[in-house]
Formats: C-alpha cells, structure tokens, sequence
C-alpha cells in the first residue's frame, strides 16, 4: 500500500469504501482530508455506492427515527439502528418530500421549513430564508430533487397560493433561490388536483398531476432539468371508473408507472416510458380490497420477481409476480404522509 501513488489509494480504493469508513479516512492525515473533501472525490464516491447492498430504509413514528439494510431475499429487514435528528424538531414532525444520491429533503412540519439532510453522515442545511423561500405546505405544494448537467444539486418547488402558481429553484452551489416561469392549465391550480412529489429520471423530473381518484383528469407534467422546460404528457390509458393512481418509479434510469385502478378490488399495470408514450409491461391479477386510507400511503417496491409495497407504518406486503428480476430495490419518489424512505448511503454533502 505504502508503494501506492496517493492519488490510486484515494480515487481507486477509498472511493469504493463505505461512506461512514471514508468519513473515518478523513482523519489519517490532511491530505487525505483534503482529496477525500473534493467534489470529483464525491461524485466517484456517489457512483460506485448506488447498488442494492448499500441501500437502507429510515423509518420515523412518533418516537424514534431508524436505519435498517434490507434483506431481499426473505423480504425483511436487517437490525436497525437509531438516528438522532442533528436538527430541533417536535416529537419526530418530519415528512420526507424526495430522496437523491442519500440526500433527503424533508420539511419540519410544526414550521413548514424544508431542509436537506444526508442521514448518514448527519449534515443538513436549511432552505428557509427571510422572504419566505423555502417554507412547504403539504397538500399544496411539490417538491423534486435533481442534479443537472453541471453536477449541482437542485430543489424544483412549485407553490399553489390562492390560485397563483411559483415554480422556484434552489441551488446548493449558489444557496439561493430563484423563480423560473410556468405557463400551465389554469384548472391544475386549484386545490382539486394533487400534485405527487418529482421522480428525478433521465435529466427529467416527472410529476403526477391527478383530479380526484374517480372519474378525474390525469396528466404528468415533465420539467427538464437542464433547460429548465416543462411539458405535459398524457396518463397511461386506464380505466377511470373507479379509484385511479399513478406512482411513477426510475427502475434503472428508464420511468416507469405503477397505476392502480378499481374500487372494491384493486388491480396494478406497471408501464415504461418510451419518449412521451406509455407501455405496458405487466399487469397483476386482482388485489383483495384495502381499506382507501391504508392504500393511498402504499409505496412501491421491486425485486426478485415479486412487488413489494410498504404501508406508512413501514408494513411490507408481497405480491408474487413471473417477472424478469432487478437487481435491487427501486423506492417510489412519491412521500405524501409516508414516514420512511429508501436510500443510499453516501457523502453527498447538504451545502458546498
């Protein structure tokens, strides 16, 4: 090891060490520090850690916040182990809006701010400022996390206030927001229509944009993140008799939808995107009834032929699919009232 060229230890062995033994490395000497604090350092990083033996589910209720690894292949988890929020919060009031690269960006429910924060090495940074940035209403508005062309980490807030649209935009290199123009259908302001959080896929945030769950208008409204356009697409063409919902997933960097129709019995279609059309992969065979206020908290799963969904409370169900396998878990970016999350352990940093 001695005989190494430093630059070799560093990009080619640390980089594929666990993010918590990189945070240790940062101590061996200053130089290491230094190299192991570099942004081409941390992207390395970031890349060689998105794979399914790295992923981990926080889980928060109203007493402790938890990190466990998933076992796939009996479908649990690992042993957890409790995280302290490095922030002041109430009895555990954080919701978790989007995930990327093991950022989380949350929002303090008892003061609406929204935060960035990387679990697992503890650091956050606040988005909030004085003229009123940065403050999330849940039911109103949305939130996505992106990264564009130019490596910069990005919050995409679009805010419905008394029937008038914002679209901001948060920088992590420049820590400041900015406003950027949306022209948009007037009836997607009102309140009748939830907005699902932003699925970040392909340099595209997609949005699910839903009337009501019967009978109602469903769009996806897409926002390129490196020319900063949006455009809508149509929904998959499903049944609108009954409930419908549409929960959009990155399975390998391609978008894909799970949309659930029915009424007394569910039935799932999952589709892929293909430019601005939707296929249809697979379909389930009916689910049992589920009660509407457990269903409309289910996140999404897949792996080893099987769905897996999640209720709010952490619950894992298991629908037995004859599907060709992924490779690891794939978590749904879509968190209203879900209390856990999926994500990959790095050491993407909050702020620069």
């Amino acid at each position: 090891m001695a005989d190494l060229p430093t630059h070799t230890i560093v990009f080619e062995i640390l980089t594929r060490l666990p993010a918590k033994d990189v945070g240790r490395s940062k101590s061996v000497c200053k130089q290491w520090y230094a190299l192991l604090s570099t942004q081409d350092f941390v992207r390395i990083h970031c890349s060689r850690s998105v794979v399914s033996s790295n992923q981990r589910v926080l889980l928060i209720d109203d007493l402790t916040c938890s990190v466990r690894p998933i076992i796939s292949n009996n479908n649990d988890y690992g042993p957890s182990s409790t995280v302290t929020f490095p922030f002041h919060h109430q009895n555990n009031d954080v919701s978790i809006l989007s995930h990327l690269n093991g950022l989380l960006c949350v929002c303090l429910n008892h003061t609406y701010e929204l935060l960035l924060w990387n679990p697992t090495t503890t650091a956050f940074k606040r988005l909030s400022t004085p003229d009123s940035h940065g403050f999330y209403i849940n039911n109103l508005d949305a939130i996505g996390l992106y990264v564009d062309a130019d490596d910069d980490y990005k919050v995409l807030h679009i805010k419905r206030r008394s029937g008038v649209l914002g679209v901001y935009v948060y920088s992590r290199e420049v820590d400041s927001w900015r406003n950027i123009p949306f022209i948009t259908r007037q009836e997607y302001l009102s309140p009748h229509f939830n907005w699902s959080a932003g699925t970040f896929c392909g340099g595209t945030l997609y949005f699910t944009v839903c009337e009501c769950w019967i009978g109602g208008t469903n769009v996806v409204i897409c926002f390129d993140v490196n020319s900063e356009q949006f455009k809508e697409i149509s929904f998959p063409p499903v049944p609108s008799n009954g409930m419908v919902q549409g929960v959009l997933v990155n399975v390998k960097n391609v978008l894909h939808m799970f949309a659930s129709t029915g009424m007394f019995e569910m039935t799932i279609d999952l589709w892929t995107l293909q430019g601005d059309y939707w296929i249809k992969v697979l379909s389930c065979p009916p689910i049992p009834p589920i009660s509407l206020s457990l269903w409309c908290d289910i996140t999404h799963y897949v792996t080893n032929g099987n769905w897996f969904v999640m209720t709010k409370l952490g619950k894992l169900f298991t629908i037995e699919m004859d599907m060709k396998p992924f490779e690891c878990f794939y978590p749904v970016s879509w968190f209203r009232g879900f209390k856990g999350a999926v994500f990959v352990q790095t050491i993407v940093s909050p702020s620069i």
